[in-house]
């Protein structure tokens, strides 16, 4: 067991950030205190999100304490632990908690984190599947279980799914189809049409029809929503929600601003349900990742999956900001 370990580095100067390849040990991570850095994990894979996008660029202020190593999730195998909860040899993964925002995070070979904040992988998710699915695709779930709450059943009628061709938007759609619901794509890309459908897409609309400003009250179009854009498109899919809907609301790729109307909240009784993939607590983590082993389909999954290595990341920030990225990105941190 070796205690050095490369990863990538995000330091600040007065000139702006940058983010780099660099050689560290163990001593760098979190202290190995119990109830804390109870955990060291041999990180196997980890991916990019489009917080992770803010995060490398510096577009927004993600990072909260520097140097820090970013990425905020990883999947691999604990070396060693001092939680009883989890011994060495276990698969786990993480999402979430601040790690790659306030904690280093999952660009590096190695991690020390709280054990609490670690999940069990299921049997049948790999590692790499794991990272596939990434806080994206956890997050997809989360929304899925929050339409499921609603009471949003297939019966009830189609699902919005916005800024499909991104991490959230593509997992959405696997595991909706998958359950039997009908699927409307909203996309900026239409050269995707195709990678929609063969996900399991039944419509594609072009995300002008949603980008703009628009009604307080439109035609009753969709049962409910998985929204990753928010501003005006989440305004405008919560109008076009049927009666009694639920959207969930889990991005802000447009904006954060909701400049939007109470008028579907008091005249259709639609339900607006935030979706925080960040705090979210440990029996919902556990249920989302059981239900990904169950729900989702893994050919589906390596379908709108690419691998890079641990060096390419720092370029991928600014492709994810810009919609350059479909699907999902697994990075191999020992490539």
């Amino acid at each position: 067991m070796t205690d050095t370990f490369r990863a990538i580095r995000v330091s600040k100067a007065e000139t702006g950030q940058t983010a780099e390849i660099v050689n560290l040990t163990t001593a760098d991570l979190m202290p190995p205190v119990e109830g804390n850095g109870d955990v060291t994990v041999a990180v196997d894979y980890s991916t990019v999100n489009y917080k992770d996008g803010l995060a490398l660029t510096g577009t927004a202020p993600i990072i909260r304490s520097f140097p820090l190593i970013p990425g905020i999730d990883f999947a691999g195998t604990v070396e060693s632990s001092s939680n009883a909860g989890l011994k060495a040899g276990d698969r786990v993964v993480l999402n979430g908690y601040g790690v790659g925002e306030g904690h280093n995070g999952g660009y590096a070979q190695k991690a020390r984190v709280k054990g609490d904040w670690l999940v069990k992988l299921p049997e049948s998710i790999s590692t790499a599947h794991a990272m596939a699915i990434g806080t994206a695709g956890y997050t997809a779930m989360l929304c899925v279980l929050g339409l499921e709450h609603g009471g949003v059943t297939p019966d009830k009628g189609d699902i919005l799914v916005t800024g499909a061709a991104g991490g959230v938007g593509s997992v959405a759609i696997a595991l909706l189809s998958k359950l039997g619901y009908r699927v409307i794509a909203s996309t900026g890309r239409a050269s995707e049409a195709d990678y929609l459908k063969g996900l399991g897409a039944a419509e594609i609309i072009d995300r002008n029809e949603l980008s703009a400003a628009g009604r307080p009250l439109n035609k009753e179009r969709w049962a409910g929503v998985v929204d990753a854009v928010g501003s005006h498109t989440l305004v405008n899919a919560i109008a076009g929600t049927r009666y009694g809907g639920t959207v969930t609301a889990c991005g802000l790729a447009q904006g954060m601003d909701l400049p939007g109307s109470v008028a579907p909240f008091i005249l259709r009784g639609i339900t607006l349900v935030g979706i925080d993939s960040v705090n979210a607590p440990m029996t919902k983590r556990v249920e989302a990742w059981s239900r990904l082993a169950q729900d989702l389909d893994l050919k589906k999954l390596d379908a709108m999956t690419s691998r890079v290595k641990l060096a390419d990341v720092p370029a991928l920030g600014a492709e994810i900001l810009a919609g350059k990225v479909r699907g999902r990105i697994v990075v191999d941190v020992n490539a």
